[in-house]
Formats: C-alpha cells, sequence, structure tokens
C-alpha cells in the first residue's frame, strides 16, 4: 500500500484508484457494484477500500449532485392493535440492509391506517430530504403513480396497481397464493372454504379474491358471500368473525387466513368449537414470520421471503434514481409453499 493510503487516516477514491492501477470512475462504480465492472475487479476494489477504512463523502457527494443518499419508505400501520405490523418486520429488514451496501440511509414514513395516503405523500415530497420514496398499500389504480410520475420522482411500488402506466415495482403473486391455497384446501375434501381479506380498496384483496374464485369455479363450486371476510382481521376480530362462520347451519371446513394474527384468532375459535385443526378444520395461511413452525396444530404455510423482497425494492429504487434512464424494475415474486406437521 502506497505511504498516501497510511498516512491519510481517511482515504478517497483516486487513493484507492492509485493503488491498484485503475481509473477513479471504475474505482467508484465497483463500489455500487456496478455492472459494467468485472466481479473479479468489485472484489478488488472493496478489498483494498475496506482495508483502507474507506468511507463515502456523503456530504461532498450531495454537493456535486444534489443528491442526500437518503431513501424514504411510507409504511401505514395496519390496525392500532398490538402486533399489527409484525409481519412488516422482515421487509424492513431487507429494505435497511440493502438501502446500507448502496450507500443510502433509510428512514421509514410511518402513518396510521385512517390518513389519507395521497396527503402523505404529498406532505413527504413537500418537506423533501429524500432521492426516492418507496409506496405501499396499493389500491386499484393507485393516484400516487401518476402524480409522482408527473414530477420525476423516483419511486418504486411495493404491488401493482392494475394501472397500465409504466412504472417500477416488486409484487407478490397474491392471486397465485390464493389460487394454490384453495387448491390446497379443495384436495383435503373441503367443499366449504372461507377467505380472508383485508380493506376491500386494497389491490392485495382484489387479486386474492381473483386467485380464490379462480379455484372454487375450476372445481364447480359457487362462492358463499357469507365466508368472505374484509376486516382489518387482528386476532380479535379474527376470532369473532371465525366463530360466527363456524356457527353457520353450514359452517366451513377450510380457511384461508390473511396473515398470521387472522391464523391466532382462527385457532383459538376452532379450538373453543371443540374442533381440531388438520382434521376438521383445515388452514393455509400466509406466514413471512415462520411463526406457525411454533404452533401446536398442522397448518399449511405460504411463505415469502420479505427479506429479498426488501431488498429488491431498494435496488429498483436506486436504479431510478442512479440511473433514471434504464428500464423500470418490474418484478412478481413467488412464494413456497410448506405442509407443517407440529405435533
Amino acid at each position: 500500500m502506497t505511504d498516501a493510503m497510511v498516512v491519510n487516516s481517511r482515504p478517497n477514491l483516486r487513493q484507492i484508484a492509485t493503488e491498484l492501477g485503475l481509473s477513479v470512475t471504475t474505482v467508484s462504480r465497483a463500489l455500487k457494484d456496478g455492472p459494467e465492472v468485472h466481479p473479479d475487479t468489485i472484489k478488488r476494489v472493496k478489498a483494498v477500500a475496506n482495508a483502507a477504512g474507506y468511507v463515502p463523502n456523503f456530504h461532498g457527494r450531495a454537493l456535486r449532485t444534489g443528491l442526500t443518499q437518503a431513501l424514504t419508505a411510507i409504511l401505514p400501520m395496519e390496525t392500532r392493535d398490538y402486533l399489527s405490523d409484525i409481519a412488516k418486520l422482515p421487509l424492513i429488514e431487507g429494505l435497511t440492509l440493502a438501502a446500507r451496501e448502496h450507500g443510502y440511509s433509510l428512514s421509514i414514513y410511518s402513518t396510521t391506517p385512517e390518513e389519507d395516503p395521497q396527503e402523505n405523500l404529498s406532505r413527504l415530497i413537500h418537506a423533501g430530504g429524500a432521492d426516492g420514496i418507496v409506496i405501499t398499500r396499493m389500491v386499484s389504480e393507485d393516484p400516487r403513480i401518476p402524480f409522482l410520475l408527473d414530477r420525476s420522482i423516483p419511486f418504486i411500488a411495493f404491488g401493482r396497481s392494475g394501472s397500465a402506466l409504466d412504472y417500477a415495482f416488486v409484487d407478490v403473486d397474491n392471486e397465485g397464493i390464493a389460487f394454490q391455497a384453495a387448491n390446497m384446501l379443495l384436495e383435503r375434501g373441503c367443499r366449504r372454504i372461507a377467505l380472508q381479506l383485508l380493506t376491500r380498496e386494497d389491490q392485495y384483496s382484489t387479486v386474492r379474491m381473483a386467485g380464490y374464485a379462480k379455484a372454487m369455479t375450476g372445481a364447480g363450486l359457487s362462492i358463499d358471500p357469507q365466508l368472505i371476510g374484509h376486516e382489518d382481521f387482528t386476532m380479535e376480530a379474527s376470532e369473532r368473525w371465525v366463530a360466527r362462520l363456524l356457527d353457520l347451519p353450514e359452517p366451513p371446513t377450510g380457511l384461508v387466513c390473511a396473515n398470521e394474527l387472522g391464523l391466532l384468532g382462527a385457532l383459538s375459535a376452532a379450538r373453543r368449537k371443540g374442533l381440531t385443526v388438520g382434521r376438521d378444520f383445515h388452514i393455509v395461511v400466509r406466514d413471512n414470520t415462520h411463526m406457525c413452525r411454533y404452533l401446536s396444530a398442522p397448518l399449511i404455510a405460504h411463505t415469502v421471503d420479505m427479506v429479498a423482497v426488501g431488498r429488491s425494492l431498494v435496488e429498483g429504487l436506486v436504479r431510478q434514481i442512479e440511473r433514471p434512464d434504464a428500464p423500470h424494475m418490474q418484478l412478481v415474486v413467488d412464494g413456497k409453499v410448506e405442509f407443517i406437521a407440529n405435533a
């Protein structure tokens, strides 16, 4: 290592470039994992930078580029209830790790369920301080998409809105998940299958309903509106709703849960009714926190790697910021189905 690299406690890009015999541009791109740089070169650059204790000069970069190196993710609270947002933790982990790796800070802009998403977005933009935004809880033809596109503000959506506009998104195949979940219950002999959905406005609910309906009609079964629940399914709300269904003259024998909290409520309702889950009553649940494997009931769990989803959201957003002419990331993520035979 050169004397300059040893003496200077805050080495810069030029010193690293000189040490390796590379251009400053190549070193800068390598530190950002630029696709135009050979992987071996990226490894060499990062090894020397780490050994020298290189720290990016974010203040200087902000002065040169007008960027703050800050990202903001808008994550509305699901409900005003204990543990209601537990499923968001893996997503936040992925967002945070990826932002750090790309040299950005990340702030979470949390809002209450009743606040207007458009007003919150306008307030955030007016406040400034972020180079790009992650929006969530998409609704059909979401007005935030044209709002951001018209203002050329870098953003990426977690979910699709059914809009024909070209924008960056990462989504989960919720229609496919619901279709697969209903079919797995049908294979177990269930003909009365209940479906938990969240608020009617969410696109998430719309596409899950479509997948469920496709499976039911494909099996020659009609859809009973009594078995479709639209609610903020806390543990208590889920327990009440499932208990009502189990008291029907023709109760369901299968349930597609909205999330882990819906599952906990459903298990409590089934237990109070004296039903054995896995024999009298079958449940498929979306389980992003791996909670299911610790519950004393056989369940069918559909998991999605939400840490990876969070990482992809940041990678797609950083692409919008640093390469505005590049194609938008448009990624749909599948999940993994697992039968959990808890004793």
